[in-house]
């Protein structure tokens, strides 16, 4: 699995390579990005496509790693509750388990004679 698992992310860079190359004129083109909102102008400097792709692929990466810390943290308090729940109930069941066994004395009142009636019954 390994071997199957490293062929492919050299598959995937060769493909990388390969866009770069064939898309390397229309990437290194400049823009500006410019914002007019009512009386304020806002023109940033002249960019390469390179680097807002770039920018905007570590973005999506920090925000993702973000979600997942926070989704990390929020399963372990959920396992650390369950764990401590499940603790209690091991320990109820321990002292379930460990319960001495007691018998209450039956009179002869309450058991049965030879034919299965019960003798107060008579």
């Amino acid at each position: 699995m390994k071997h199957v698992k490293f062929m492919l992310a050299i598959i995937l860079m060769l493909v990388v390579v390969i866009l770069i190359v064939q898309n390397h004129e229309a990437m290194s083109t400049k823009v500006s990005f410019q914002v007019k909102f009512f009386s304020y102008h806002l023109q940033s400097s002249n960019m390469s496509v390179y680097y807002i792709v770039t920018i905007t692929f570590l973005f999506g990466v920090i925000i993702s790693g973000l979600y997942g810390i926070i989704e990390r943290f929020r399963m372990m308090k959920a396992l650390k509750l369950l764990r401590a729940t499940s603790q209690e109930k091991d320990q109820e069941l321990n002292s379930l388990r460990n319960l001495p066994i007691t018998s209450d004395v039956i009179s002869q009142d309450e058991t049965n004679d030879v034919n299965g009636t019960l003798k107060g019954d008579l």
